[in-house]
């Protein structure tokens, strides 16, 4: 995929140092563009798109936030706990503003399966359709999500 020049500096953005001290995309040597459509595809494949995990994301985030810190129960079988944590980071493909670093973890005790994101990347899934790059310590498989938060495929 011949990558625009929008993407070419979110890429660089994405390098280690410039905007997270190990960067947004790991060991993965592939383009940027080239990780999106991979993910686009895997999204796609589960009848799912970037919204609608996205917005699953959020749902959590928005439950967990009464738990201030601990660990709350949200119907029907799932724990969730959102930590706010100090700063904001800004979006590597040149978004507007700052976007807090909260943390969310969602527990499901049905399929006994667990899962961290923070805020930001709900951005940068619903925005963006981005997960990070493989080997990335803060990756999200989209399979993950889907089993952990119980995304529903969609009629696509």
């Amino acid at each position: 995929m011949k990558e625009s020049p929008q993407l070419k500096i979110a890429e660089a953005n994405m390098r280690p140092g410039v905007i997270t001290l190990n960067g947004f995309l790991g060991h993965d040597t592939r383009p940027l563009g080239d990780i999106l459509v991979a993910d686009e595809g895997t999204v796609r494949r589960m009848g799912l798109t970037h919204v609608s995990i996205a917005e699953k994301m959020r749902h959590f985030l928005d439950a967990g936030m009464t738990g201030l810190g601990e660990f709350v129960d949200v119907e029907p079988h799932f724990e969730v706990m959102v930590q706010s944590v100090r700063g904001k980071l800004p979006c590597p493909f040149g978004d507007p503003g700052l976007i807090p670093k909260t943390n969310v973890t969602v527990v499901n005790r049905s399929n006994g399966k667990q899962i961290t994101y923070t805020e930001f990347h709900i951005h940068l899934v619903g925005q963006h359709g981005f997960y990070e790059g493989h080997g990335s310590p803060f990756r999200l498989e989209p399979k993950l999500l889907q089993e952990v938060l119980e995304i529903e495929p969609l009629d696509l």
